[in-house]
C-alpha cells in the first residue's frame, strides 16, 4: 500500500488543518496510506519523507509567503539533498493553501515544490474556511494522487 505524507502547517483558525484532513480522507478512500504531519506540531524528519512515496503539501498564506514550518522542511530536505540525494528527489506530489484574502502564496508553494518532482493535480486553494467545493477539491486531489502512484 502506498504510503502518502500530507505535510501542513496549521494554527489558529484551523482552515489548513481542516483542507489536509479532506486529502488525506481521499487518500484513504483511493487505497494508499495517508500520514498527517502539521509542521506547526512537529518537524518532519527527512528519513521520513524518503521512505514516503509521495507528499502532499499545504500551508496558509503568511504575507504572500508559505509558512515556516513548510520552509524549514525545504530547508532540511535541501541540505540532505545535497550530502545525498537518494529517495528525495523525482516524487509526485501536490498543493493546497488557504487565504485570508491574498492568496499569493500560490506563486511561491508552486515554485519552491516543483523541485520536489512531478506536480500532480492543480494547486488547492480557499479563501478563509474551506466551503463545500474547497473540500470536495481537496479529497479529489488526495484520491487522485494515490492513484498516480499506485
Amino acid at each position: 500500500m502506498p504510503k502518502i505524507l500530507v505535510i501542513y502547517h496549521s494554527q489558529e483558525y484551523g482552515n489548513t488543518e481542516e483542507m489536509a484532513k479532506a486529502v488525506a480522507e481521499g487518500i484513504t478512500k483511493a487505497g494508499a496510506q495517508a500520514e498527517l504531519y502539521n509542521t506547526n506540531e512537529t518537524r518532519v524528519a527527512i528519513e521520513t519523507y524518503k521512505n514516503a512515496d509521495a507528499a502532499v503539501f499545504g500551508s496558509p498564506d503568511y504575507f504572500s509567503y508559505i509558512a515556516g514550518g513548510l520552509k524549514v522542511f525545504l530547508d532540511d530536505w535541501y541540505i540532505a539533498k545535497e550530502k545525498n540525494s537518494a529517495g528525495l528527489l523525482d516524487k509526485q506530489y501536490a498543493l493546497f493553501y488557504s487565504h485570508g484574502g491574498g492568496g499569493k502564496v500560490r506563486e511561491h508553494l508552486e515554485k519552491l515544490f516543483q523541485h520536489m518532482g512531478t506536480q500532480v493535480g492543480k494547486t488547492i486553494e480557499s479563501k478563509g474556511k474551506p466551503n463545500k467545493k474547497a473540500l470536495d477539491e481537496c479529497k479529489a486531489l488526495g484520491e487522485q494522487l494515490a492513484k498516480a502512484v499506485k
